[in-house]
């Protein structure tokens, strides 16, 4: 289901909370999932990202200086990027992967990343 996107910073800010605690997601979970797609889909126009508790954490090399925008907030800021990140993540029947990704995908799944620290650029 498409959900409404959050722009109250002080949510935005905490920290997520770690799912699949016992090795498998809830049904509640993995309907997170299904609804990041669906919104992620809905705003493929103006977005190219959106935050889930399903990625994992990344190493990094090579910071560059990016400027971004957010769904959730107005206009762009500047913040620091790494060209070359590697994600260990869980797929969405939880099975472990981990890639290597490059350019403006790795530059994605850094903001994401940081959104789900709390972390706003």
């Amino acid at each position: 289901m498409v959900q409404p996107i959050i722009h109250d910073t002080l949510f935005l800010q905490r920290r997520a909370e770690r799912c699949g605690r016992e090795g498998s997601l809830t049904e509640e979970e993995k309907q997170v999932g299904t609804d990041l797609l669906d919104t992620l889909s809905a705003n493929r126009e103006r977005c190219v990202g959106l935050a889930a508790n399903m990625i994992g954490k990344n190493l990094a090399q090579g910071a560059y200086e990016a400027e971004e925008g957010c769904l959730s907030l107005d206009g762009t800021r500047k913040t620091a990027r790494y060209r070359k990140i590697t994600v260990v993540y869980r797929d969405r029947d939880f099975q472990e992967r981990k890639q290597d990704f490059t350019g403006f995908p790795a530059q994605i799944i850094q903001h994401e990343c940081d959104h789900l620290d709390g972390i706003l650029i």
